[in-house]
């Protein structure tokens, strides 16, 4: 017999809190249990995860939400890729796209043979191969075709929208649904003496809300998983020196609408740009040692498109990870659970794959122990993982500034190295089924860093050259005619889902 939930309390709001009360509403509507979310409208949320991957589209599917509709009240536009910028050395730029490189022939990878044309010396810009890539460089846009012998089928995306408007769309959803919204400071938490469960929390004003799953979403401030149950923090501040962000919004200039987001090296850090069917989203995430706050400011102000539209938001952090995400009845989601750095618009993304497993693993009063380690064991790999490729963009760099230096010449993560090692050796990859980054993101990473195979696959030589060069242009031409026939992202904007801030 089971001990079923009968209440569930999210403490916090913002994005986090609301996706995990949406999810919770669609699954759980059914089923009896009581879901109220905790927040202070006092409390600012950080607010600034505007960028995401494509998983983020599954998320919304399975709430059933209209994407146009999303799209006009979040003021979004789409992304297809991420443009690394001067990472490599000063003057360099490359793609991170979305979606894979050409078609494997025969069973033997697509990246192979490429590498062989490179090493022939008759190779073109891998990026030519990559239908999304490919649309980023026309500035074109989209939606996918749902046949899988279209080339279009191979198209995959994301999103930018303002996360304010995101977590404000989601609380509607979610209250339409049967969520109770609790406006309130949480003054103390309460715990069972024997177990140390939490049990509670009482408000600033005396009221008390109690429930038997608890889900922390009050971002770095960890209220429950580290404040009361004290879960203790491992550090990657060895590994990922950056611990400050400074972000702006601005008016739109410059690109303008790209379908793309940016990401800008500079002396101490990087530069993202974000742009939104209204505004430009921007931030330098950087490292304290290396760079002041004042001169922070200053070398983003001189990035700006266009007029600042609000003050400067200065955010503190420290990389790592919680070491659990689920400890006794509390679950950690989003930034309750630990933070990289918004480098490749994963913070999103771990909000939903914290989500994703919490419903797939959801308890009874018993809180097997088992399914709680297994929830731990699969966060903490999938989060190493990301890590690490995350490590690989600032690890494998050629420019010369002393943040730079320190970052090449640091010790990486023993599975990093090998994977880098076995890639320059001869461009092969073997990875984890729970790695996010899929090997065609391993790959635009690795070659737009520098990482260059020093041999291809001996099995793609048994093919003719002219064999190889035939199928090779022909499916370049067939994407770039594809991209080609697409609108251009604004366009497509302006005729499915125009906010009424956007203006062609």
């Amino acid at each position: 017999m089971t001990n079923p939930i009968r209440k569930v309390l999210i403490v916090g709001g913002g994005t986090a809190g609301w996706m995990t009360a949406a999810a919770l509403s669609k699954v759980l509507n059914t089923k009896g249990v009581e879901v109220t979310l905790v927040e202070s409208d006092a409390i600012a949320t950080v607010g600034v995860g505007e960028a995401t991957i494509p998983p983020i589209t599954t998320f919304n599917q399975i709430l059933g939400i209209d994407e146009a509709e999303f799209m006009r009240a979040t003021n979004g536009s789409f992304k297809l890729a991420i443009e690394f910028v001067d990472w490599k050395h000063k003057g360099h730029r490359y793609q991170h796209p979305f979606g894979n490189f050409g078609l494997d022939i025969e069973a033997l990878k697509f990246h192979q043979f490429w590498l062989r044309s490179l090493h022939e010396g008759w190779a073109s810009d891998i990026d030519d191969y990559n239908l999304p890539a490919t649309a980023v460089n026309l500035g074109r846009f989209a939606l996918p075709s749902k046949d899988p012998g279209q080339v279009m089928s191979a198209l995959k995306y994301a999103f930018h929208f303002d996360a304010s408007l995101y977590a404000r769309y989601l609380r509607g959803y979610a209250e339409k649904r049967g969520v109770t919204r609790v406006e309130g400071k949480v003054g103390s938490v309460q715990q069972d003496g024997e177990t140390g469960f939490v049990t509670g929390v009482t408000l600033e004003d005396g009221r008390v809300l109690e429930a038997d799953l608890f889900v922390d979403c009050t971002g770095f401030r960890a209220l429950l998983i580290e404040q009361t149950l004290k879960t203790g923090y491992e550090d990657w501040g060895h590994w990922l020196a950056n611990d400050r962000a400074v972000a702006l919004q601005c008016e739109m200039g410059g690109d303008g609408l790209s379908p793309f987001t940016r990401a800008t090296a500079h002396e101490a850090g990087w530069v993202w740009r974000i742009p939104l069917q209204h505004r430009i989203g921007t931030g330098y995430v950087y490292s304290s040692k290396h760079i002041s706050d004042e001169d922070a400011l200053k070398t983003l102000e001189r990035t700006l498109d266009g007029k600042p539209t609000q003050q400067p938001n200065f955010i503190k952090f420290r990389p790592g990870r919680r070491k659990q995400i689920w400890n006794k009845n509390v679950v950690a989601i989003g930034l309750s659970s630990g933070f990289l750095e918004p480098l490749e618009s994963t913070s999103i993304h771990m909000i939903q794959a914290g989500i994703t497993k919490l419903l797939a693993l959801f308890p009874d009063r018993g809180f097997n122990p088992v399914e709680i380690a297994e929830y731990n064991r699969l966060t903490i790999l999938q989060v190493e993982l990301i890590r690490d490729f995350i490590i690989l963009h600032f690890h494998a760099n050629q420019r010369d500034e002393p943040y730079w230096q320190a970052l090449r010449e640091m010790e990486i993560p023993a599975d990093l190295s090998r994977k880098i090692e076995l890639f320059r050796s001869s461009g092969r990859l073997f990875q984890s089924d729970y790695d996010l980054f899929a090997e065609p993101s391993w790959i635009a990473v690795l070659l737009g860093q520098g990482v260059t195979p020093q041999r291809h696959d001996p099995l793609v030589d048994q093919y003719d050259q002219a064999f190889v060069r035939g199928q090779m242009e022909r499916l370049s031409g067939l994407i770039r005619r594809t991209a080609e026939s697409m609108p251009s992202h604004e366009a497509f904007i302006a005729r499915y889902c125009a906010a009424p801030e956007f203006k062609a």
